[in-house]
């Protein structure tokens, strides 16, 4: 437990924060945080040290492996399986959950992690960053299958680290959203954004518009309104953003306010979304509602989703909570038909005037 300038270390924080629960939460978000700082360094150093390109491998999404994607794997277990605390273990970039060796003790919490999002910006030194959640088994043991499967509502803890011109991880453990940001002189993440809020009301969006006319139509409909500025029904200029890394988007959101859409679409009818529910949804899901903000499917509370799947996908719209109910709320005049133009019975196909 340090102090800094009479400033909060992560070590503090964390400690403080799980005083009522085991010290072994504490001491697995340490860890993690340990494991940060192994890929900050990593993605600092890039073609130095030959971290740059890609591998000939692909991981269960079917997504080619970047050099980094495996490294940072590597570097969160290396950090995190021998603590025990852990039942078990589940990676983004694995096709099944990891299993603490042998030689290690067990626990009872369970880390589900993205360890390099927006992994394809590396080589172009575009902020990437890492994604975990925390659950925990009723009991220490190794885990099953079915102890992965859990609606994000029950996660303990979720966060994300930010690897840009500073290092940032950003935390909560149901009590509000904390940011800290790595001091590389002597090692130690500071509190520096305490309790973040997000705005209700914005002016930005973030969405890949180049698959607009694979959307559905409550996402069309929100879109063109936003592009439609002054002279359309919002009365209002918008800003778009696309960094096409979702750590970077969530962190621009918190800090400022925004909305962020990875929506349905019908450009892979198999896939009901693109972003995965455990590894990225619902661990920003919990972070952007703990800062006040809303994250949703379109249809419903990203927190409530019950994954059947480890790898399941689910459609993606959080962020200033205004923007997030709106966009709910077109969802819900499509599915019931009330955004739909009245059509008078009198000119239809069976009318009085038909031709």
């Amino acid at each position: 437990m340090q102090m800094q300038f009479g400033r909060t270390t992560l070590s503090k924080f964390v400690i403080e924060q799980t005083r009522d629960r085991s010290s072994d939460l504490g001491g697995l978000i340490i860890d993690v945080a340990a494991a940060v700082k192994t890929i900050a360094a990593m993605v600092a150093k890039g073609a130095l040290a030959g971290h740059h390109g890609a591998l000939d491998s692909t991981n269960i999404q079917g997504e080619v492996q970047k050099k980094l994607d495996v490294l940072t794997n590597e570097a969160i277990i290396h950090h995190c399986e021998w603590g025990g605390q852990l039942a078990g273990m589940a990676s983004e970039e694995m096709d099944d959950p990891y299993a603490i060796p042998d030689e290690y003790p067990c626990g009872r919490y369970l880390l589900i992690f993205d360890p390099l999002d927006g992994s394809s910006n590396s080589d172009v030194n575009v902020s990437v960053g890492t994604i975990f959640s925390i659950f925990a088994r009723p009991e220490a043991g190794r885990a099953e299958l079915n102890d992965y499967l859990r609606p994000g509502r029950e996660q303990l803890a979720a966060g994300y680290a930010i690897y840009g011109p500073s290092t940032m991880m950003v935390l909560t453990l149901g009590k509000g959203t904390h940011g800290f940001t790595l001091d590389r002189e002597n090692g130690n993440f500071i509190l520096t954004h305490p309790d973040i809020k997000v705005p209700e009301d914005t002016r930005e969006f973030a969405i890949n518009t180049s698959n607009e006319r694979f959307w559905e139509p409550p996402v069309q409909r929100y879109v063109a309104e936003c592009k439609a500025g002054k002279t359309g029904i919002r009365g209002a200029d918008f800003n778009m953003r696309w960094i096409a890394s979702m750590v970077a988007e969530v962190h621009r959101i918190l800090l400022r306010g925004g909305i962020f859409m990875y929506p349905k679409d019908n450009k892979d009818p198999t896939k009901p979304g693109r972003l995965r529910l455990l590894y990225e949804a619902s661990p920003m899901a919990m972070l952007m509602e703990q800062a006040g903000g809303a994250a949703s499917t379109g249809r419903g509370r990203i927190l409530d989703v019950e994954p059947d799947a480890l790898h399941q996908r689910v459609p993606v719209i959080l962020g200033s909570k205004n923007e997030v109910e709106r966009v709910e709320r077109y969802h819900r005049e499509h599915d019931d038909g009330s955004d739909r133009p009245f059509v008078s019975p009198l000119f239809s196909e069976r009318s009085l005037f038909r031709d």
